[in-house]
């Protein structure tokens, strides 16, 4: 898939003002700092696109980018930051709960995983409410560059073995680096498959 546009199209903290077309979205979400921001502008060829930052828990509000004025990419907030209040905690995670919960248009929810740590209780967790809410979604290993070949495929089989022992089967895949663009056409190609569906069809969720 060639991106030729991605523009942003709005940000908002309820799920009933997202937009109202009818397009297939891919939501990207995973703990603060996991580098979302920038798996997003890899992706899309956009430096610019999300706001990256040194500072955890930037993004609070859902943010739709419009892609070849054909689908969208959602940047939801990161979960698990530790330094927000018990309150601004409970409000994001309502946010996000009902977004994926209740959003038809979500074709596919990526979660991203550093792939440098080991295996975070709050990622295992997320992961079964996602299986038993029957939400369709993929697991994106990020930095793949901070270690040589060989480690981070080590790194990522172990933490897929440990899945396996409570999973009869993984959701796709992807070994990512926002560095050196690995998983680019992966996941370019896997949104493309994706999109020939319809929208709000359960085969996307399959």
């Amino acid at each position: 898939m060639i991106i030729h546009t991605a523009r942003f199209q709005v940000s908002n903290s309820k799920v009933e003002k997202c937009p109202t077309d009818l397009r297939h979205e891919y939501a990207f979400i995973g703990r603060s700092n996991v580098g979302k921001s920038s798996l997003i502008n890899m992706l899309t060829g956009r430096n610019g696109l999300a706001k990256t930052s040194s500072t955890p828990g930037k993004t609070m509000l859902i943010n739709h980018f419009l892609i070849n004025d054909e689908w969208s990419i959602v940047d939801l907030p990161g979960y698990g930051y530790a330094r927000r209040g018990k309150e601004s905690r409970a409000e994001l995670k309502h946010m996000i709960d009902s977004y994926i919960l209740r959003r038809q248009q979500m074709t596919n929810l990526f979660l991203l995983i550093d792939s440098r740590l080991e295996p975070q209780k709050i990622d295992l967790e997320f992961m079964e409410w996602l299986g038993e809410n029957g939400v369709p979604f993929s697991i994106v290993f990020t930095k793949l560059d901070k270690m040589g070949p060989e480690a981070g495929r080590q790194k990522v089989a172990a933490y897929c073995s440990i899945l396996l022992q409570n999973w009869e089967e993984l959701p796709p895949v992807f070994l990512t680096s926002s560095e050196d663009k690995r998983g680019r056409d992966e996941i370019l190609d896997y949104i493309e498959q994706l999109n020939r569906l319809p929208v709000g069809s359960p085969e996307a969720d399959e």
